[in-house]
């Protein structure tokens, strides 16, 4: 597709530069998929100094544990609801439906509340103060609300998880591989675009059972169920670790430092799900490795602290 954004490549940059101060922020999450969705909300909760939380969008996904995008959907809005029932935040206004399928064809987005809701959020901001809009399942709503609104780009930054490292030879990881058309889109459409891949960069982010009990499992309510979550993940946890990737793109916000990243040219996906080089494409921000026990420790103690100030 051709690019929508009437950026320069100066002020796309200047845009790419990590945040300084409070930001405003959306989530867009495939929560009930694994496990570590439901880690980087609470993680996102846990930064107020830091993240102002504008709304929460459940977005789809298939596999085992759903019947379908719409069923995934679903199940992820219950999800979301779960945790801030956990965590005494009300979701009135806060946490919206996203698509019920993902797109078919280039160009055609699926209209939902979470697209409407993103549109509506990303017309309140400013190029000055942009939305950062985090992304970390499927980008189908993310997609759908560019194409329904593309002025919407000059407001937005976007951080997606997504895809493997750019120099893995293939890229069929599951938030990419579900939605091609959503991917080529944010990829394409020339936003502001922070993206960090999974496999070899994000995949450094492993953590035990053992240490989920040692630092999180008695944490509140909160801590509880995300030690309950992280325990019905595997049958056997002997040697047994698990990748919360879903962390980095809150920690890339919160700490640069832990999730260093390139200035590259925006990769082509490739029908063979592959990505390949064109210099004359914009640039984007990419991250190359994530500092594992720094992002760690700093989810560790944000949980602790607030459970020994009783906001947990």
């Amino acid at each position: 597709m051709k690019q929508l954004s009437s950026l320069t490549e100066e002020q796309r940059l200047k845009r790419l530069n990590p945040p300084q101060g409070k930001i405003s922020m959306v989530l867009d999450t495939d929560t009930f998929n694994e496990i570590d969705d439901q880690f980087a909300i609470v993680y996102t909760l846990l930064a107020k100094e830091r993240i102002d939380l504008k709304a929460i969008y459940a977005a789809p996904f298939h596999n085992s544990l759903s019947d379908g995008a719409k069923d995934g959907m679903e199940k992820s809005y219950e999800e979301i609801q779960h945790i801030l029932h956990r965590m005494n935040v009300s979701d009135h206004n806060f946490v919206f439906k996203g698509s019920e399928s993902f797109m078919l064809k280039e160009n055609e987005p699926i209209d939902s509340a979470a697209a409407r809701d993103l549109i509506a959020k990303a017309k309140e901001a400013s190029p000055e103060s942009p939305l950062y809009v985090v992304a970390i399942g499927a980008i189908t709503n993310v997609a759908s609300a560019i194409l329904l609104a593309p002025e919407i780009i000059n407001h937005i930054v976007v951080v997606w998880l997504g895809g493997h490292a750019l120099h893995w030879p293939q890229t069929k990881e599951f938030n990419l591989v579900q939605d091609i058309w959503s991917a080529r889109t944010v990829l394409d459409c020339g936003a502001p675009l922070v993206l960090i891949p999974c496999a070899g960069v994000a995949s450094h982010l492993i953590t035990s059972l053992p240490e989920i009990n040692e630092y999180v499992k008695d944490k509140g309510a909160i801590g509880q169920f995300l030690a309950e979550r992280y325990e019905s993940c595997a049958n056997d946890h002997f040697a047994y670790s698990r990748v919360i990737w879903d962390i980095s793109a809150i920690a890339w916000l919160l700490q640069p430092d832990a999730v260093p990243t390139d200035i590259v040219h925006s990769p082509v996906l490739t029908d063979q799900v592959t990505w390949s080089v064109d210099h004359s494409r914009h640039l984007i921000r990419v991250a190359n490795f994530v500092n594992r026990d720094m992002v760690f420790k700093d989810l560790f103690g944000r949980l602790d602290a607030a459970y020994r100030e009783g906001k947990l």
